[in-house]
């Protein structure tokens, strides 16, 4: 009786380093793709904000009263820390005057910036060409407001006229920035910081007196000759 032999086969050597090398590939495409994730997301929260300061004038001006477009300052351990954009506008009293101190509704649609994507307190200023002036912040309070939106925010201001008040001073109208960055905020840490690979992934716009915007297309127009970008 004559047993037959059953040959075992098995990957080649050439066979082996194409799967490593196809393996090698999709690792690089995914790393590309996750170090991209913050651009992309920097370059949609820019595009989508400049419409909220739209919305923000258009409705002061359709209200005949002030708004403001608000950037959550409140909670640092919060997720919307930085990241949640409300526009709230005034309540007038019943003969159509401001109130003092003036009082908010929130109105118009709320905003939350993509992850990793951070409102910055280092490079938005109220007089960008000079990069001084810190955006001022206020408590949001007020019967009208739910307890899910009150709290201490950043704002930017359009009177009833659509004048953007935030750069109104006493020798003009100067154009306060609105900046944004890629980052990461680890348990603990107050602040986001920027990574290694985002450390000039910031995108905004300059507000006009009109409410127009100019979009910075070059981070250096944003950073100026700053090497070591911080949020803080």
């Amino acid at each position: 009786m004559k047993l037959r032999r059953h040959s075992l086969s098995g990957f080649t050597l050439v066979e082996l380093l194409v799967v490593i090398l196809i393996i090698s590939v999709l690792l690089t495409i995914g790393t590309v793709a996750l170090n991209g994730a913050g651009g992309k997301g920097v370059t949609t929260a820019t595009a989508t904000t400049e419409a909220l300061f739209d919305e923000a004038r258009s409705i002061a001006i359709g209200k005949g009263a002030s708004s403001r477009l608000l950037i959550d300052a409140d909670d640092p351990s919060s997720p919307n820390y930085l990241r949640r954009l409300v526009i709230v506008g005034e309540i007038l009293d019943d003969e159509g005057n401001s109130t003092e101190p003036k009082q908010w509704e929130v109105v118009g649609r709320g905003y939350t910036l993509p992850d990793r994507v951070f409102f910055s307190k280092e490079f938005s200023r109220k007089d960008h060409e000079s990069g001084s002036g810190e955006i001022e912040t206020f408590d949001l309070t007020g019967q009208r407001i739910s307890a899910a939106y009150q709290g201490t925010y950043y704002f930017y201001e359009f009177n009833s006229e659509g004048i953007c008040t935030t750069g109104l001073t006493d020798d003009g109208y100067v154009g306060p920035s609105f900046v944004v960055g890629a980052g990461v905020r680890q348990p603990g840490d107050e602040d986001p910081r920027t990574t290694g690979d985002a450390k000039r992934d910031f995108g905004g716009f300059v507000i006009w007196r009109n409410g127009s915007t100019s979009v910075f297309r070059d981070p250096k127009q944003i950073l100026g000759g700053e090497t070591n970008p911080k949020f803080f």
